[in-house]
């Protein structure tokens, strides 16, 4: 789901629905940073680990 922020869409999320929008968000940027080699593998599994700590998510 690819949303801009002033789009209707966007605005019509819950809260937790937009957490989680950008949570994917996140998460696909990392992976896309260790897929070109701007980041280790540990780096990502750290940064991932925190970032669902952040979240709430397991």
């Amino acid at each position: 789901m690819d949303i801009e922020l002033k789009d209707p869409a966007w605005e019509a999320l819950s809260y937790a629905e937009k957490n989680r929008q950008l949570f994917l968000k996140q998460e696909q940027l990392l992976a896309t940073f260790l897929e070109h080699g701007a980041i280790s593998q540990a780096q990502h599994d750290k940064s991932l680990h925190d970032l669902k700590e952040k979240m709430g998510i397991e």
